[in-house]
């Protein structure tokens, strides 16, 4: 897991190398600096002359000044190495959801993978930046201090023997004791950025049942949960002050207790001034890298769970992909679905489709209507491959579609989906979504099939109007018109419009598949609907009922072979023509 985060410091690991290097001479230093003071205040004891004072002092702050310049340099290429981590495992993890089935991204949820890549991506460089920096530099200076302290003090640097183990035990004690709550916390982030996430998108349907206080009630609830969890955490490791200053005063005390002791009763020969003042430097030096080392310790266990959740990203398999030798052209839109049954997952109970059995010619016009449930929308997204058939084979071209280049086929076929979803950016940026390189000419000759141009043409900027976040400044009907016209764009074999004309009135409707049908008669369309109006002048209609296929036809046809049809029909023309 380690080895596989650490691939993503790539380019800055001159950085990170750096950072150790100047951490190593910074940690070096500040070791030697209390063994000048020392001698100096002996020299000074002795009776030394002033100028031997001021080269000294002279020396301290040179080597203070390059301590610091370390420091400085260390501070700087640790944040250019860790902030460059972060930004190559941000890139990571969104390339890799770009390669996400809906299966996979159904297994994270979308909440869950936006807080991986932007709470959990925070811990993990946060991590990165301590491991490179405090968690080199921490052991270093403890190791060199203990070695100092030793050469300086002898058997007096015995105490750390003792004090160490005691302040590291309960260190460590409060740091494993405040885990558990810590990793609560990032489990409970998903339910609360999914909290956020739901209540956003749905504003207008929270305000429109006046629902603002029950919202703010469970954010609350949400809120304070984590609350409580942190809060336990911190209060745990707030600890760790009490417990490091009762031992850095223990060690002074005993410092200075056993070593003026010593100094006195053996005259300076055992231990002098200097010493016992290095003695309490080097001391405080030891008691601080260990207090450094417990709050590495509870970070790298914060983010642990972090990284383990980035990991699952980075390792998840695509459950869809191309095959070895693709085919990367679709020869028509035909598709033929023979024994094709569906399930979302192998956990699933209960298929989604099953015994479909359908053929359609390229350039049909095809209807599909069913209750709410029916596997409307399951059936279509078989056909651009965004979930591969449990059992059965779709055909697009009279090619599998597990056989062909995943990005050709999909080209091969635009999707307006139930859910229409603008970008921000202007009309014109939205729609060459569809054909990144389409002209001018080309946008608008798709908004006039799509019925969309009329609306634009009113707004002061036409084609250049900014559309907001989500399309929240263009009504439901504008939006869905805009997504056709994008999908028309691509110029696509098969063009399936799921429901995507429910908001748009039945004149406008009409007009929409009149332009389908005389300027893209070659392009397989299928529409799914629940107005019977929308798809009775179609070639074939499907009636699906509980994942199957109740019957297929024309509109005359079902009207005398199909009961769900007959039924729908009469129910919306109130009863119909009562001579059918």
């Amino acid at each position: 897991m380690l080895k596989r985060l650490a691939a993503c410091i790539r380019e800055y690991k001159l950085p990170a190398l750096l950072t150790f290097v100047f951490i190593v001479c910074e940690a070096v230093i500040e070791t030697f600096i209390p063994f000048i003071t020392a001698n100096l205040v002996n020299q000074i004891e002795g009776g030394a002359a002033l100028e031997v004072v001021f080269k000294t002092g002279a020396l301290l702050v040179g080597l203070a000044v390059l301590s610091l310049g370390c420091g400085g340099i260390a501070a700087v290429t640790c944040a250019k190495a860790s902030a460059g981590f972060a930004k190559n495992l941000r890139h990571d993890i969104y390339d890799k959801i770009q390669d996400f089935s809906f299966e996979n991204i159904d297994r994270f949820s979308s909440t869950s993978l936006v807080t991986r890549m932007t709470t959990d991506v925070a811990n993990t460089q946060m991590s990165f930046m301590m491991i490179i920096r405090t968690a080199i530099r921490a052991p270093l200076m403890l190791i060199f201090s203990i070695i100092a302290a030793y050469i300086m003090g002898g058997a007096l640097a015995t105490s750390f023997v003792v004090i160490i183990p005691v302040l590291a035990l309960g260190l460590f004690a409060v740091a494993k004791k405040a885990m558990p709550a810590f990793r609560r916390v990032f489990r409970k982030y998903d339910r609360l950025n999914e909290s956020i996430e739901e209540n956003v998108r749905g504003m207008r349907v929270v305000k429109g049942f006046s629902r603002e206080e029950y919202e703010k009630e469970k954010f609350g609830d949400a809120s304070e949960d984590i609350c409580g969890d942190f809060t336990k955490a911190e209060r745990i490791v707030a600890l760790n002050s009490p417990i490091m200053q009762f031992c850095i005063y223990f060690n002074m005390v005993f410092v200075m207790i056993v070593g003026a002791k010593l100094a006195i009763e053996s005259g300076g020969t055992l231990i002098n001034v200097g010493e016992i003042s290095a003695m309490l430097t080097y001391g405080v030096a030891i008691l601080m890298q260990l207090m450094m080392l417990s709050m590495i310790y509870v970070m790298l266990t914060m983010s642990g769970e972090s990284i383990k959740r980035i990991y699952e990203v980075l390792e998840e398999k695509p459950t869809l992909s191309s095959p070895d030798d693709p085919i990367t052209e679709v020869k028509d839109g035909s598709i033929e679905f023979t024994d094709v049954a569906f399930k979302y997952s192998e956990k699933a109970k209960k298929n989604a489709l099953f015994d479909i059995d359908l053929k359609i010619e390229s350039g049909m016009t095809v209807g599909v209507i069913g209750g709410t449930g029916s596997s409307k929308s399951t059936l279509v997204q078989l056909i651009p491959r965004l979930y591969d058939a449990t059992e059965g084979t779709v055909k697009v071209g009279g090619v599998d579609v597990r056989n062909y280049d995943i990005e050709a086929l999909r080209s091969s076929v635009a999707m307006v989906l139930q859910k229409n979803l603008l970008f921000s950016g202007t009309i014109a940026e939205n729609l060459r979504w569809g054909n990144e390189n389409a002209s001018d000419e080309e946008l608008v000759h798709a908004c006039k099939l799509a019925q969309a141009h009329d609306f634009v043409s009113s707004f002061p900027d036409g084609y250049n109007t900014y559309i907001e976040q989500g399309g929240t400044n263009v009504s439901g009907g504008q939006k869905q018109r805009l997504c056709i016209a994008r999908a028309l764009l691509k110029k696509p074999k098969i063009l399936i419009l799921d429901d995507s004309t429910s908001a748009v009135d039945t004149k406008t409707d009409a007009l929409i598949r009149q332009g389908f049908k005389e300027y893209i008669p070659e392009t397989t369309k299928i529409i799914i609907a629940q107005r019977i109006a929308s798809v009775m002048d179609a070639d074939m209609i499907i009636v699906m009922e509980n994942g199957k296929i109740s019957a297929l036809g024309k509109h005359d046809e079902l009207l005398l072979s199909s009961e769900i049809y007959r039924e729908v029909y009469e129910q919306q023309t109130n009863g119909g023509d009562k001579n059918e």
